[in-house]
């Protein structure tokens, strides 16, 4: 079997945008070339840069590598009138593994991507569209010499064909071995979990979880029964995410690697963080032992202990494998449903209106009710009267943190509606506007992660530092203060690249407190937690920031038409009987007095102050901010007592 050499050719002729130097040259040039000078838009990186270990790129038309094939294939066999009976295809097609390549937020990142460093797009490309990077049209990196085929996203073949990068002697299929062997004789092993790096089968044989697959209908493609599809670290293979271009520094931060240059260690912990979903299930009591669902997630599995990836997002049903109802086929137990929901309930829409001609609507429908469920089900809520203020408790029920995944625009939050008497609101923190899409977020919790840039990496790219949505560009964590899960511990999170950031959990914890304090006139609140895939900055930027083409604005006349990613309630709960605390009382004692000014006279800076917990008591007029105006009430307040 021959193997593609590890390193991947330039194009011929092309030139950076905007510096006319050739790549040839560029790859000449050291470190030094990021030290004190703005370099002008996009970083000049290369696919070097990118360059993750695992089967490569095939440039030989299919001669050494079976091109991935189209998953309307598979519907011949895996789909019956009734969609319910054979929960594969039908379930996968409205999936967001079937969509990646369709969806529109991927088109306006990845066009942001490429304008910000050269080439980036090819570590966006690699798990969008495996189909068409494998066959060598992930160049230019902009997806512009994608074919039909490769809009299938995440296929059918394209994951039944993975081989585990690691052979495991006794349990990997014989079959793997040559595959790997000729990999690692080409500099392209070892592979860890997650990054998209990973390892195809050239040929078409199909692997799945089963060994007691009664007949072969594929023949002569094979079935090899495959223990690395049952496991967390197939799901790692894209859900584990890095940016190869930064290197971590003897200090903890990270910068740009040489131009040109691969990753001078290839380990992922060496790499900036993107997205850690796998590392944080595998340092969670899920992957330690199993956490018992309690029904709520897993389908019919036999025991209901979630251990697996698999376990919550292809939850056991009783179906027919395949088509084909007549012996030797029959109803199995375990038939693993193609669901793949987490929390996205809008990409959906954006799939039937952009796509029509895929958008089965009964089928993205249930897409949609799916990922919903899921959101209800993430988290627990409980919400104690503490006299002057509620504690909102948020319990995180699932095996990663909460949220999870992809980190621009994605949030959830808390929103506490509190009312008098008559029912007539008095005040609402983290109140969210259906009709503008904005989110007061000064007076709430807002569980999210924050990537930026450092002064370093400002002076570099001439991007300001700080918080940003230019994710290629970002080298450093400002924020990540989501939910941690069972099993929860500082330093194995901390090893992982997934510790806190701007918050401070205990090792085992995995729920999160909030205190509100209970203006005056309120007798009862409404308590929700919601969740929003997209935010309205993260639409906006995507389309004021794109210069290159139309994605941005298409993203945004959708956004516009499908309800603007209209957050999802995940709980309520609404408290009775409440009675406000004397205002300005921070720690609830009945009394306002020098303590209470130790804890909330910092907060008096003038108009604009974010509110914190204790803060919040010292909003007299509810306006969201503490100023002289406050301060004066609570001067008025003031009884001196002990």
């Amino acid at each position: 079997m021959k193997v593609r050499v590890k390193q991947r050719p330039m194009p011929m002729g092309v030139t950076r945008f905007g510096t006319g130097i050739a790549h040839s040259a560029l790859a000449m040039i050291p470190c030094a070339i990021f030290t004190g000078v703005v370099v002008a838009a996009p970083v000049p990186t290369t696919l070097n840069n990118y360059f993750l270990p695992g089967t490569q790129p095939d440039q030989s038309n299919g001669a050494e590598f079976t091109p991935i094939l189209l998953s309307r294939q598979c519907s011949n066999c895996h789909e019956l009138d009734a969609p319910d009976e054979v929960p594969i295809f039908t379930r996968w097609i409205a999936s967001p593994k079937a969509n990646s390549a369709r969806d529109p937020i991927f088109h306006a990142a990845l066009a942001v991507a490429n304008q910000d460093a050269a080439f980036a797009g090819d570590l966006c490309l690699r798990c969008h569209t495996p189909g068409g990077w494998l066959a060598g049209r992930s160049v230019p990196t902009d997806g512009s010499a994608l074919e039909p085929i490769d809009f299938d996203g995440v296929t059918c073949n394209f994951c039944h064909r993975a081989v585990d990068p690691v052979f495991k002697p006794g349990v990997s299929p014989a079959e793997d071995s040559p595959i790997l062997q000729a990999l690692v004789g080409a500099g392209l092993l070892p592979a860890q979990p997650g990054g998209g790096n990973y390892v195809v089968d050239p040929n078409d044989a199909r692997r799945g979880p089963f060994f007691d697959v009664p007949a072969n209908y594929h023949f002569p493609v094979p079935i090899i029964p495959s223990p690395f599809h049952t496991t967390s670290e197939l799901c790692a293979t894209c859900h584990d995410v890095s940016n190869p271009a930064m290197v971590l520094q003897p200090d903890g931060s990270y910068a740009l690697n040489a131009v040109g240059q691969e990753h001078p260690t290839g380990n992922k912990h060496d790499m900036f963080p993107i997205e850690r979903t796998y590392s944080e299930w595998l340092h969670s009591d899920y992957a330690k032992g199993g956490v018992d669902a309690g029904g709520v997630f897993g389908g019919n599995h036999p025991t209901g202990v979630m251990r697996t990836c698999q376990d919550c997002h292809m939850p056991d049903t009783e179906a027919y494998g395949c088509g084909f109802q007549e012996e030797p086929f029959f109803v199995r137990p375990d038939v693993p449903a193609h669901d793949f929901n987490g929390g996205n309930t809008w990409l959906q829409d954006l799939i039937v209106n952009l796509y029509p001609d895929v958008g089965n609507i009964p089928y993205f429908d249930g897409s949609k009710e799916r990922a919903r469920y899921m959101l209800e089900h993430a988290a627990t809520m409980e919400v104690a009267d503490e006299n002057c203020a509620i504690r909102v408790r948020i319990t995180n029920e699932t095996g990663h943190k909460l949220p999870t995944g992809y980190p621009e625009g994605r949030r959830m939050w808390l929103t506490v509606q509190f009312l008098d008497e008559t029912l007539s609101s008095v005040a609402e923190r983290g109140a969210y506007d259906f009709v503008s899409a904005e989110l007061t977020t000064p007076d709430t919790k807002v569980y999210e992660v924050q990537l930026g840039l450092d002064a370093g990496m400002a002076e570099v790219t001439g991007v300001a530092e700080g918080p940003s949505f230019h994710f290629v560009l970002n080298n450093k964590v400002y924020k990540d203060n989501r939910i941690p899960p069972r099993g929860f511990a500082n330093a194995s999170f901390a090893s992982v690249q997934a510790a806190p950031v701007g918050a401070v959990y205990a090792d085992g914890q995995y729920w999160d407190d909030t205190r509100f304090h209970i203006p005056a006139g309120a007798t009862s609140a409404v308590v929700r937690v919601y969740y929003q895939t997209a935010s309205k900055e993260y639409i906006e930027f995507l389309r004021d920031e794109n210069v290159t083409d139309d994605a941005g604005d298409l993203l945004h006349e959708q956004w516009l038409v499908t309800g603007m990613s209209e957050p999802v309630q995940m709980k309520e709960i609404v408290v009775l009987g409440l009675d406000a605390g004397r205002y300005a009382d921070s720690d609830c004692n009945g009394v306002v007095n020098l303590v209470d000014f130790r804890s909330t006279g910092p907060c008096v800076s003038g108009v604009g102050t974010r509110l914190s917990l204790g803060c919040e008591s010292m909003d007299r007029d509810l306006d969201g901010e503490v100023d002289l105006f406050d301060f004066a009430a609570y001067q008025n307040a003031f009884t001196g007592s002990p």
